[in-house]
């Protein structure tokens, strides 16, 4: 029987960090642009009404705050995948994770430049 998932999302995520290949990326914070979209069963905390049963997305946001902030990755590659990790080991109920990481501003005449990355749960983690 296939399971159906819900999605729980965190929208627009603004936290300053580092990253980057550039000398001033490296010692100067920049805007840090983060949209995250988590698969799970959402039935049980429907059900019950109780937080204990729903994936917290206030944990997650704060575990990837504080991920950004003491991080310095080289590549914003390395940070989303960094940040995918985090979303699954913060509440084993979460299947699947599209994360997207953007630099705002950080390329000329473009708002914007990211990655989106989209893993689940068994090939992040194999054996469970």
């Amino acid at each position: 029987m296939t399971q159906t998932l819900d999605r729980i999302i965190i929208r627009d995520l603004l936290v300053r960090g580092i990253v980057g290949i550039k000398p001033d990326e490296r010692k100067n914070r920049q805007d840090i642009l983060v949209n995250i979209t988590m698969w799970a069963d959402t039935r049980p905390a429907a059900a019950s009404d109780d937080i204990a049963d729903a994936v917290n997305y206030r944990t997650v946001a704060k575990a990837v705050i504080g991920h950004i902030e003491s991080g310095s990755p080289m590549l914003v590659e390395r940070l989303a995948a960094e940040l995918v990790n985090i979303c699954f080991e913060t509440d084993p109920r979460i299947q699947a994770v599209e994360l997207t990481v953007e630099k705002p501003g950080a390329l000329r005449f473009a708002r914007s430049v990211g990655l989106t990355i989209y893993r689940r749960r068994e090939e992040v983690f194999p054996n469970g």
